[in-house]
């Protein structure tokens, strides 16, 4: 159920029932001030302009023709135009006592399902994952599982980098290393492997040439040296599934389609940009200038395919990515998660792409970009010696960090229920911190403001869970048992109803914009109405009327289950207890 399009059908109805133009439509939102309705439509005065007459009169109109039905108690005019929507209180009701009898708690599939291909994370299998692909990991799995909340086809792409000529360095490498010990020992630190890796190519005399013997072999596809690249993968991607695991994410190895996938189509594909004219020989390389993306002077912008040894490039490797996606996944729609720093890259790529006719019309290509996550002095996060922080280290600390806290709000839980306890709380701490931002923005790494129980954080929505949790321990009841209707008596029981009322049509946004802080910020205010709510209005207090305490219940389960819902979408786990 959206709300908000259901009010903007009846009132567009009326506009054109008024006599007003089709293409003036109105806008619909939440009222931002007490007093002024539910929702307030407008449209009135853009309407009234445009047709030379007095605004308030044709809003007078429109509220004359406008089809109330069971949905709106009244309409009322406000200052120039503007029309304050009132919704009953019954109509209210009837709509939580649907949410409270479905899975989805009210919300409506999509009318219309696509395919949907989400590429994220993408770590560069050569090394550990690092804090850097943190945000594309969370910010994607947060998509898809909304994306396929909403009834979309999803499929992930874990576009990993496997190939180039770091291999070779790395190979040759691990071949000396597995005289001495199994592929599992010499791997079992990624950092430090390719460390040494680089140290030799850079000092040790003959270990460069070697290097590029195994860079060679692998481009040819000599057998053994595929095998010996293919126990790298192997276990550089097991690596990044205990990582995912820990964070509570949806990738699985069968998602990954590394770089090294599209090898066969790169010299198809740089062909056939020649035949059609679309790239050009330059300098010996192959080069795509795009006129579409002109400077101010005039100058094409160039996008290289070909390097002049004959090598390929990132931008090769997507365009073979995107028409890979569109013609043999069907996708209608592609997003791609990747920092805010790609943003030129990514599109060219999408020009091209389009000129190239690699993909149809009704495709659409969405650069998900987001910012970087900085340390407190303002600089890109890194460690106290200025390195990369790796995301295994972050997480851990995070869990440690989570488990003196709580160990000091509920000293009596045992080991067991503190560590899983501690383990949501942390990663979801650290989940949230970034999800709750808008993605394009950078935001600053703070330990302290993530993991308080206060304001806008995983750990304060994941206690307000359980606080509605446990007025049903104590009630000594279960929500199915609850019998007695839904009423709405106070300006509080009013405002929790018309928020529970609006979880669809947030997801709805989220979907469409890919922005998922929206979703955090009306969990948040979803659980400030709840907490004005419980002041207000006492649930199990005596003398509460057996009515007020059913109908309380029924609020409070809804809540939670909202809440429990809204954050497995953003991948956060809830507790029974805290």
């Amino acid at each position: 159920m959206n709300i908000r399009q259901l009010l903007t059908d009846k009132v567009q109805a009326a506009m054109i029932a008024a006599g007003i133009p089709e293409e003036c439509g109105p806008v619909v939102a939440p009222a931002k001030k007490a007093g002024f309705g539910d929702y307030q439509a407008n449209g009135a005065m853009a309407a009234a302009k445009r047709m030379g007459t007095n605004p308030r009169e044709l809003a007078a109109k429109i509220v004359e023709q406008l089809d109330k039905g069971e949905m709106i108690e009244k309409a009322e005019i406000a200052g120039p135009g503007f029309i304050n929507l009132h919704l009953s209180e019954q109509w209210l009701a009837d709509q939580l006592s649907a949410a409270e009898s479905d899975s989805r708690l009210n919300v409506a599939a999509e009318g219309e399902p696509q395919t949907v291909v989400i590429d994220y994370s993408s770590p560069n299998l050569a090394k550990e994952m690092h804090v850097g692909h943190l945000r594309s990991t969370i910010i994607g799995d947060a998509l898809a599982r909304l994306l396929e909340f909403q009834g979309h086809k999803v499929i992930r792409q874990n576009h990993m980098g496997d190939w180039g000529t770091q291999f070779g360095m790395l190979l040759a490498h691990l071949s000396d290393k597995l005289e001495k010990n199994d592929a599992e020992v010499a791997l079992a630190d990624l950092e430090v492997f390719y460390r040494e890796a680089k140290i030799r190519f850079d000092e040790e005399e003959g270990f460069d040439d070697r290097a590029r013997d195994y860079v060679v072999k692998l481009q040819s596809g000599d057998p053994k040296c595929l095998k010996l690249w293919q126990q790298f993968i192997d276990i550089s991607i097991s690596h990044s599934e205990e990582i995912y695991d820990k964070l509570n994410v949806t990738l699985k190895r069968s998602d990954v389609y590394g770089e090294s996938r599209y090898n066969p189509d790169l010299p198809v594909l740089v062909d056939e940009l020649l035949e059609k004219g679309i790239a050009v020989r330059d300098q010996g390389a192959v080069v795509v200038f795009l006129e579409e993306m002109a400077d101010k002077e005039g100058n094409p912008s160039p996008m290289i395919i070909q390097k002049r040894g004959g090598g390929y490039l990132y931008s090769t490797t997507d365009l073979a990515g995107i028409r890979y996606r569109a013609n043999k996944l069907h996708a209608d729609r592609i997003l791609i998660v990747v920092d805010a720093r790609q943003s030129l890259h990514l599109q060219q790529a999408f020009t091209a792409a389009r000129k190239a006719d690699f993909l149809p019309e009704s495709v659409t290509l969405e650069h998900c970009a987001f910012g970087t996550m900085m340390g407190e002095d303002g600089k890109p996060f890194k460690t106290r010696t200025g390195g990369t922080v790796k995301l295994a280290d972050l997480l851990d600390e995070a869990i440690e960090r989570a488990q003196k806290l709580v160990a000091e709000k509920n000293p009596d839980l045992d080991a067991a229920a503190c560590a899983e306890i501690s383990r949501k709380v942390g990663i979801g701490a650290v989940k949230y911190a970034d999800l709750s931002r808008t993605r394009t923005n950078d935001y600053v790494f703070n330990w302290d403001a993530m993991l308080s129980f206060e304001g806008n954080t995983a750990p304060y929505l994941q206690y307000a869970y359980t606080r509605v949790r446990s007025i049903f321990r104590r009630a000594g009841l279960e929500p199915a048992e609850l019998t007695g209707a839904i009423t709405l008596k106070t300006p509080e029981e009013r405002a929790l109803a018309i928020k529970l009322c609006q979880f669809g049509e947030v997801l709805e946004q989220v979907a469409r914009d890919t922005y998922p802080h929206v979703l955090c910020g009306y969990l948040y205010d979803l659980s400030s109405a709840y907490m004005a709510f419980y002041e207000a209005c006492p649930v199990l207090k005596e003398g509460v009327s057996e009515e007020d305490k059913q109908s309380r219940l029924r609020l409070c389960d809804l809540v939670a289950r909202t809440l429990s819902t809204g954050l497995d979408l953003l991948g956060i786990e809830v507790m029974e207890k805290m």
